[in-house]
C-alpha cells in the first residue's frame, strides 16, 4: 500500500503509479537489506540455507567416518549429545554441536524439508538476528533437557526446529488479533503433530529435545516481542546477541575438533 495515497501497488514499485510519489523500501528490506550472491540465494532463506549446508557437510563427514568405526562412534566423535561426556567430562559444547548432526539419510531429509520452509518463515517475520538467537537457544535447551531425560546418544536439528515452531506460537500470542489467533492455532497444531509423531514406537525420536526446544524457542521469542524495523537500539542489541550466539557455536565446533584431534582420530 502506498504510504502517500494508500492505493494498492506491487512490492516492486519504487514510484507509486497513482500519486507518482517515491515509495521507500519495505520493512523486511530495512531489517535485512541486500541480495545474496546476486539473488542466487533467496534472502528470506539465507540463514536457513547456511544451516542446511553445515548439516549436510557434517552428515557426509560422519557417514564417511562411520563406515570405518560405526555410526554411533562417529556421531560421538563429531559432537553428539551424550550424558556421560557432558556431565562427567564437562563437554558442554555437545549441547550445540549435536544440533547439526544427523543419524541417517531419512533423519536429515525430514528435518531439512521442515527447516527449509519453517526457517524461511521465521527469518522473514523476525529477521535474521532474532532467528539465529531463537535457533541457538532452543537447540541448547532441547539437548539439555534431553541430557537430563535420556543418557543415550541424541542428534538432530529438530530441537532447533521445534524452537522455531515455539517462536511462531509466541508471535501468535503476542499479536492480539484474528491473524494472531490463526498463527497461534496453526503452529500449536504443528507442535502437537510433531510430538505425537515422536511417540511412535518404531522411531527412535528424542521427544525431550523437542519439548526443550519448543519451550526455549517460545520463551526467547516471547521476550523478543513483535518484530521491529532495525533502526532502534533494541534491534542493534539483538544483532550483538546473534553475533555472540554464532561465536559460541564456532567455539563449540573448535572444542569438538580439538577433542577429536586429541583422540588421535584423523
Amino acid at each position: 500500500m502506498c504510504p502517500h495515497c494508500r492505493a494498492f501497488i506491487t512490492s516492486t514499485d519504487r514510484v507509486c503509479p497513482y500519486c507518482h510519489e517515491k515509495v521507500g523500501p519495505r520493512a523486511i528490506e530495512q531489517r535485512e537489506p541486500g541480495a545474496i550472491l546476486g539473488g542466487f540465494i533467496p534472502h528470506a532463506r539465507y540463514t536457513t540455507i547456511i544451516i542446511l549446508v553445515i548439516n549436510f557437510g557434517l552428515f557426509v563427514a560422519t557417514s564417511v567416518y562411520g563406515n570405518s568405526v560405526g555410526e554411533n562412534r562417529a556421531l560421538i566423535a563429531f559432537g553428539a549429545k551424550f550424558r556421560l561426556a557432558i556431565f562427567t567430562y564437562h563437554q558442554w559444547w555437545r549441547l550445540v554441536t549435536a544440533g547439526f548432526l544427523h543419524g541417517g539419510i531419512a533423519h536429515i531429509a525430514m528435518n531439512s524439508w521442515v527447516l527449509f520452509d519453517l526457517g524461511a518463515q521465521v527469518e522473514e517475520v523476525y529477521g535474521t538476528s532474532r532467528m539465529i538467537v531463537f535457533y541457538f537457544v532452543s537447540t541448547v535447551c532441547g539437548f539439555f533437557l534431553s541430557t537430563l531425560w535420556n543418557p543415550g546418544i541424541s542428534v538432530g536439528s529438530s530441537a532447533g526446529i521445534f524452537g522455531l515452531i515455539g517462536a511462531m506460537i509466541a508471535l501468535g500470542v503476542r499479536h492480539r488479533s484474528a491473524l494472531g489467533d490463526q498463527i497461534r492455532g496453526l503452529y500449536i497444531r504443528w507442535a502437537i503433530y510433531g510430538l505425537l509423531f515422536g511417540l511412535l514406537p518404531f522411531f527412535a525420536i528424542d521427544n525431550a529435545a523437542h519439548v526443550g526446544g519448543l519451550v526455549g524457542g517460545f520463551c526467547s521469542a516471547y521476550i523478543a516481542g513483535l518484530p521491529r524495523i532495525s533502526s532502534g537500539i533494541t534491534e542493534k542489541l539483538w544483532r550483538i546477541v546473534a553475533g555472540i550466539c554464532v561465536g559460541i557455536t564456532a567455539l563449540c565446533f573448535l572444542r569438538m575438533y580439538l577433542w577429536f584431534a586429541r583422540q588421535g582420530v584423523q
